[in-house]
């Protein structure tokens, strides 16, 4: 089945002012395995932009701060309801796809998950032919992608959904180059700001390193992880949000391999994930474009990840699974080893603040930024994007408070599940340290038994594929029908591993 035709097959409604994650009307939907036939209610939540002729008055003008991927969706989304958006970055920004010093893990692998990619499809359709005339690779997540977890490599199990694997810095530079073309957008780079203009609780521009001030009647700080909005925010004598930070302590190293025919036989791509709590090593083999591979490899609470070639070989050899391994014997290198450091998972809740100021907003890393091992980080930021967009149009005055506080509420409802996901993932560690999610003992070992059935079951693949692509609520996972199956399922194959032994 087409990822197209399994994204029909579960859509239940066109409500685009509905957020992600939340519940629409329910749909019965075929479900299949075991040779048995199941109904289960469930959707898929999707996001309709406003039309494209949507533009404010002419006075009205925003700022986006950061040309990442988070200020870019914001500024496409702005620029169908304000007249004039300017995006600023203080990097030099490049005219190929290449990693920027603003985007310290640029060359490292991330993905793009289909939720993700059907947002930016929406934002700037014929998106997904752009990435795939680039170089990029498409293929099915059961099977192109082989999951190594639990001692066990994936079947090759047709999901209907399909990824597009490229490097961030394409995407990013695709994007980059969508926006730039759009009407009253224009795009500034080596412009750095050093703080917000304004009074009265209200945000009325920004300020640049130089003393120059650009007006603005909306603000949109996509700075990403180190942004200054606390700092900011109490210049202008509003108080900083909490933090929750989940102490994490991953470390990754990445090389760039050419790729050819050959390199991975029946894959395209390998994931190989530890088993916590003994194993905190991962290994991953992503396609991209240029006839490349990015091999990765690294972990949870990792004291000295490898930072050269033969250490590097050290690891994938330690892998359970030899398929990233394979890759890196066969293939030709093209790059040195490149380290990144990721200490904390860390979320600024902004929608618990009690005061806020007007014409200002956060989004992406600004607000939240997840464990990357999970590759959720630019999906949730194009879905805070079209957020923001639904709560612009329900608000008159579109720089207001009010609209702020609609929007951090709608966000939070937007992080709500990957946040779960990965701080839930973080505490199979011992090591982890931080707020620790109610139930989480039980939700892993779920998320275990899960992992078993969707091995054997076509059915239980699909489903638990689209939960973790953030297609559909992660409630259709307990419903009494499903969990009762799952445990079967999960039972049985656990007896298959033991005949095995």
């Amino acid at each position: 089945m087409s990822s197209e035709r399994f994204r029909r097959s579960l859509a239940s409604s066109d409500d685009s002012a509905a957020p992600p994650g939340s519940c629409r009307k329910p749909r019965t939907v075929l479900y299949v395995g075991g040779g048995k036939v199941w109904f289960l209610p469930f959707h898929l939540s999707q996001q309709t932009p406003p039309p494209h002729g949507l533009l404010a008055t002419v006075e009205d003008r925003a700022v986006v701060i950061g040309a990442g991927i988070a200020g870019l969706a914001a500024a496409r989304v702005l620029s169908r309801r304000f007249s004039s958006v300017t995006v600023l970055d203080r990097d030099t920004l490049p005219d190929q796809a290449e990693p920027r010093r603003g985007v310290p893990q640029g060359a490292h692998p991330h993905i793009l998950l289909i939720s993700g990619l059907n947002e930016l499809n929406e934002l700037f359709p014929g998106f997904e032919a752009e990435l795939i005339a680039a170089g990029g690779s498409k293929f099915d997540t059961g099977l192109g992608l082989a999951t190594f977890r639990y001692g066990r490599r994936s079947r090759r199990i047709p999901t209907g959904l399909s990824l597009v694997s490229v490097s961030r810095p394409l995407i990013e530079t695709i994007v980059r180059k969508r926006v730039a073309r759009l009407p009253g957008v224009a795009i500034r780079d080596e412009i750095a700001v050093s703080g917000l203009a304004g009074s009265k609780g209200v945000v009325t521009g920004v300020v640049l390193d130089t003393g120059e001030t650009i007006s603005a009647d909306l603000v949109v700080d996509g700075t990403g992880r180190g942004a200054r909005s606390d700092r900011w925010l109490a210049a202008l004598g509003f108080p900083a949000p909490d933090q929750a930070e989940v102490k994490i302590g991953v470390a990754y190293s990445t090389r760039v391999y050419r790729r050819r025919p050959g390199d991975m036989i029946d894959w395209q791509a390998a994931f190989t994930v530890p088993e916590p709590p003994a194993q905190k090593i991962a290994g991953m083999a992503l396609p991209v474009e240029g006839n490349r591979w990015l091999v990765s490899i690294g972990g949870w609470h990792v004291a000295e990840p490898p930072d050269d070639p033969e250490q590097l070989d050290r690891y994938a050899k330690a892998l359970p699974d030899t398929l990233v391994g394979d890759v890196m014997s066969r293939a030709e290198p093209l790059s040195e080893v490149a380290v990144a450091r990721f200490p904390s998972s860390r979320r600024r809740l902004f929608e618990k603040l009690d005061r806020l100021p007007a014409g200002y907003v956060a989004v992406g890393d600004a607000i939240c930024s997840f464990n990357p091992i999970y590759g959720q980080g630019m999906t949730c930021a194009v879905q805070q994007a079209g957020a923001l967009g639904r709560v612009l149009d329900r608000h008159e005055r579109r720089s207001d408070a009010s609209m702020a506080r609609d929007f951090y509420a709608a966000a939070a409802t937007v992080i709500s599940t990957p946040w779960q996901f990965a701080v839930g993932g973080d505490f199979n560690y011992p090591e982890t340290t931080g707020p620790r999610p109610r139930g989480v003992r039980l939700r892993n070992w779920y998320a275990r038994q899960i992992s078993y059935a969707a091995q054997i079951d076509i059915g239980t693949s699909r489903i638990f594929n689209a939960v973790q692509q953030l297609l559909i609520p992660p409630g259709v996972l307990f419903r009494p029908v499903f969990v009762v199956r799952t445990l079967l399922l999960a039972r049985k194959r656990r007896r298959e591993d033991t005949a095995a032994r």
